[in-house]
């Protein structure tokens, strides 16, 4: 039987789950992803953001996003962890390649041979480092680590969000209310990536950020 989590493995403070290569010994657990399109069972570990479980946010975000576009060709998943996010954005949309993208390389394992089981060949796994600098996103998804600090998910954010396709690309968040999603649908905004809330439910905000409309900044 699994051991229980504790409150803070619970809330990733112990995992470190942002860490580049997080500590302590390989444990490996499956958790069912359930869906109205179908169930994935994936691998998770120590070490990895909501190791015992599927985050709530994470299946929220999957529910409620927005549908997939026929003519998308290029996803991200930042922050993708073990792979739920990504390997249903593959499943969704076969025709487009899903990059996933982690600093935490346990997590980039995880999702590799999470996406790997399924039979997803269009799933990219990727440090940060690693993704072309000249890539032009059509949407990029995320349940993006809060726990980081502000001024640390500001920089991730400004570093990604640009590659959004002006005037098309947009991406879709999903961030705990008392964990500062207004404030950051305001910041967002400010920083001239317009956002929206789409959905208010379970503590948490699903926003919709739009693309600005000028050309992709080079990383």
């Amino acid at each position: 039987m699994n051991a229980q989590p504790t409150p803070a493995e619970a809330s990733g403070s112990a995992s470190h789950y942002f860490d580049a290569d997080p500590d302590g010994p390989s444990n490996p657990t499956t958790v069912e992803l359930v869906l109205p399109d179908g169930t994935l069972t994936l691998t998770t570990d120590r070490g990895v953001f909501s190791r015992h479980a599927v985050d709530v946010g994470t299946k929220l975000l999957l529910l409620e996003g927005p549908e997939q576009v026929a003519d998308d060709r290029h996803l991200l998943d930042l922050g993708c962890g073990y792979g739920p996010i990504a390997c249903v954005l593959a499943r969704r949309n076969p025709s487009a390649t899903v990059w996933a993208v982690d600093v935490n390389a346990r997590a980039r394992d995880l999702c590799r041979s999470n996406a790997e089981a399924a039979g997803l060949g269009n799933v990219r796994v990727a440090a940060p480092d690693d993704v072309p600098g000249d890539l032009v996103l059509d949407r990029l998804w995320s349940n993006p680590p809060i726990r980081i600090g502000k001024a640390a998910l500001h920089q991730l954010l400004l570093r990604w969000l640009p590659l959004l396709a002006p005037d098309r690309g947009s991406a879709h968040l999903v961030v705990q209310r008392h964990l500062g999603a207004d404030s950051l649908q305001t910041w967002l905004s400010g920083q001239g990536f317009p956002a929206s809330r789409r959905r208010s439910r379970q503590a948490f905000r699903l926003l919709d950020v739009t693309a600005r409309s000028e050309p992709v900044v080079e990383r």
